[in-house]
């Protein structure tokens, strides 16, 4: 980074929020949290790059150059040239991570201005990396925000399957971790598994994420009326439909129930790696409780959240998942709707607390389809109730104003903390 004086008590500290996914795509963190932070207190330069996820295609209006700079609504971007990839392809994933490692650092190195408090959001596990050089070079205070806990989900989702290749990157994180000075994480088994891997425990927070909270009113447009038929007890499953999903099991599950309760029906709103297979596995096990609908934006996703009765949270029977809160669990939450958790640990620990649904055990289609069960005997005014405890547990304890607030405050004591050695 170039030097310039430091940042004196008058001025706002100034924050490079590092992402490789930001708005226009779909980003956890996107232009909604940079703002906050920014309303915060913060002078906030987004460094990202050129948007292509997940389609692995350059968005219209945009085209791969070195450097982009663009202000969107209020808010410095600094985007970043990478090859544009997402699919099944491992090298065109790699050239993707790599590609944007590059630049950042290069970036971050040579060109940026110099920051008092660096943010970056892993994963991918480049973008914490590429964070880490600049904060040893340049002695600058880091927050990394860890949402997915590497090699272990490389591993579970079979992306690597080399064990060599997978004790190497996690070494790396290893490195990475201990070398920053604080860290966020989602849940309280990522925090213990980055204790039990050598980070100290004082420099972890736990921060939970959010719903998105922007109001799509004007947008939004109902379900249509293959889904909202009167009559039907509908059990929404909304999102990506990849293997990590293993959604195989809830085909198992509609088996079990389309005889003896006929009124149940299995819905899928999204798109995902796994979507066509299932789909066809569906139809050739004529499956006529089970329905597919394609993906829609998350301003359209409110109005289907409302029509269905019961929301669906899967994941693999994997100890990665047991350590992990699924975002969609939020959303669910704040719609106000009963939630299924087929999610082992600290995600039914969650639904538990919040009182907000029924949980069952992963990959267990009997467990699966008794749940169920027992939520379709429940009359209205009980799944009105499971509903809105979800959604004050939410208000309380999850949403946008205490996540960003909570986020601050730790970038804060990373700066006051400061230990660049």
């Amino acid at each position: 980074m170039t030097t310039s004086a430091s940042t004196s008590s008058a001025k706002r500290p100034r924050l490079i929020l590092l992402t490789q996914f930001f708005d226009p795509e779909p980003a956890m963190k996107g232009l909604a949290f940079a703002q906050r932070i920014d309303a915060l207190g913060f002078d906030v330069e987004v460094v990202t790059g050129f948007p292509n996820y997940p389609g692995g295609k350059v968005y219209d209006g945009y085209r791969i150059r070195p450097l982009l700079r663009e202000r969107i609504e209020g808010v410095a971007v600094t985007r970043l040239a990478l090859y544009p990839s997402h699919d099944r392809s491992r090298i065109g994933r790699v050239l993707n991570y790599v590609s944007f490692f590059l630049s950042a650092t290069f970036y971050l190195l040579f060109r940026a201005r110099r920051a008092d408090v660096l943010y970056a959001y892993h994963p991918p596990l480049t973008v914490a990396l590429s964070a880490v050089v600049a904060r040893r070079l340049h002695r600058i205070p880091l927050v990394l925000d860890v949402q997915d806990m590497w090699p272990d989900t490389l591993r579970a989702t079979g992306m690597i399957r080399n064990e060599r290749a997978l004790r190497f990157i996690g070494a790396i994180c290893r490195w990475t971790w201990r070398r920053a000075d604080r860290i966020s994480v989602l849940s309280e088994g990522f925090r213990g598994l980055l204790v039990q891997r050598g980070v100290p425990a004082e420099r972890i927070s736990v921060i939970y994420n959010w719903a998105d909270e922007a109001d799509g009113s004007g947008v939004a447009t109902a379900p249509p009326d293959a889904f909202a038929m009167p009559g039907r007890f509908r059990i929404l499953f909304a999102g990506n439909m990849g293997p990590a999903q293993g959604l195989d099991t809830v085909l198992d599950a509609a088996a079990l129930l389309i005889d003896a309760h006929p009124q149940v029906d299995f819905c899928f709103l999204g798109e995902g790696l796994e979507a066509k297979r299932l789909e066809q596995a569906a139809a050739a096990r004529a499956l006529s409780n089970v329905r597919f609908f394609p993906r829609v934006s998350k301003a359209e996703v409110g109005p289907w959240l409302a029509a269905a009765d019961v929301l669906l949270v899967h994941l693999k029977d994997d100890p990665l998942f047991a350590i992990t809160v699924p975002s969609k669990t939020q959303a669910y939450l704040a719609a106000g709707k009963p939630i299924l958790m087929a999610v082992a640990g600290d995600a039914a620990a969650l639904i538990r607390r919040a009182g907000a649904g029924v949980v069952a055990p992963p990959e267990d289609a009997r467990a699966l389809a008794a749940a169920v069960e027992r939520l379709a005997a429940l009359d209205p005014d009980q799944l009105a109730t499971l509903g809105d405890n979800g959604r004050r547990y939410y208000d309380e304890h999850l949403c946008f104003a205490q996540g960003t607030g909570q986020m601050a405050a730790l970038l804060r004591d990373a700066m006051a903390a400061r230990d660049p050695a």
